[in-house]
């Protein structure tokens, strides 16, 4: 089956296709020829999933899923949430965003929070949504050379090292995207069947 992951980020496309393997071609939004900025407007993941997998679907025609994850820190009651990738501004990367949420975790004693997926699917048409929670904490410095985004500073909850400390398969087996994806997976087989 040939599906479409509408995103440009390579880091997040090698990990779904790491999750995937070989079932699958998943292509990216360069594969299909898709230039333009996806709408990223909403104050959901959900909404914002929805909107992506929509604007591919209706430009392009073909089999689509868009997710859209969030980091939620309860001691700042939920954010950065759908914030998470532009936290400290526009153009900022994921050093400038850790850098403030540490910042702003300072002195704080509650470090509970969550990654949070939702991934929409649209085939041939016909929408449904799948979420993923990985429930954790936030270190107090980063730690680890692999993952990406918040991953260096975030520690899942039952681990003693953060996701940019595991390798890719143990991340991928509990991440928030790695059980969005699973979810996503088993809807797909069962179609297949």
């Amino acid at each position: 089956m040939k599906v479409c992951f509408a995103t440009n980020n390579k880091n997040k496309l090698r990990e779904i296709r790491e999750i995937l393997g070989d079932q699958f071609e998943v292509l990216g939004l360069e594969d299909i020829g898709c230039i333009a900025d996806l709408p990223e407007e909403s104050e959901t993941l959900e909404e914002n999933s929805r909107s992506k997998a929509k604007y591919v679907y209706d430009h392009f025609g073909i089999s689509v899923f868009a997710d859209d994850t969030g980091l939620e820190v309860d001691a700042l009651n939920g954010a950065p949430g759908v914030y998470s990738a532009r936290y400290a501004g526009p153009a900022c990367d994921s050093e400038d965003n850790m850098a403030r949420l540490l910042r702003e975790m300072e002195g704080r004693e509650n470090r509970t929070a969550r990654f949070r997926t939702v991934i929409t699917l649209i085939l041939e048409g016909a929408e449904k949504q799948f979420e993923g929670i990985a429930e954790g904490i936030i270190i107090h410095e980063k730690k680890g050379p692999g993952g990406f985004g918040y991953d260096p500073v975030f520690r899942p909850v039952g681990k003693e090292v953060t996701f940019a400390e595991m390798p890719p398969n143990e991340k991928n087996a509990i991440s928030h995207r790695g059980k969005a994806m699973k979810k996503l997976v088993d809807y797909l087989k069962k179609l297949e069947e």
